[in-house]
């Protein structure tokens, strides 16, 4: 269990990571980092991930099951042709899933 919880003051770094993710940019402050070990740790069953559906043009939204090399639950109502816009999906749900509350940016 992680110590640290995602809170309301930790907008600016939900924020910070959708600037990145539009920019191209791959470093992340300390608070970002922080949030983001938050989501990835925990629990793997029912985490949602991504899974390429066409390499570089198409990807789709699963989660996955206890297991590191069980099967994955493919969510079919999710496809994206932007990697960029995949990415951010899976953060909102991940928030929500933290938090219990939409991220409204």
């Amino acid at each position: 269990m992680n110590r640290y919880q995602i809170s309301e003051d930790d907008k600016v770094y939900a924020a910070e990571f959708k600037r990145n993710l539009d920019a191209g940019c791959f470093y992340h402050s300390p608070g970002l980092q922080r949030v983001l070990n938050v989501m990835r740790g925990g629990r793997k069953a029912g985490k949602y991930v991504l899974v390429i559906r066409e390499p570089f043009k198409r990807w789709g939204l699963a989660r996955m099951s206890e297991e590191r090399a069980g099967p994955v639950e493919i969510l079919h109502e999710y496809e994206f042709t932007d990697l960029r816009q995949a990415e951010w999906t899976v953060f909102r749900l991940r928030w929500r899933e933290q938090t219990g509350k939409e991220l409204d940016l």
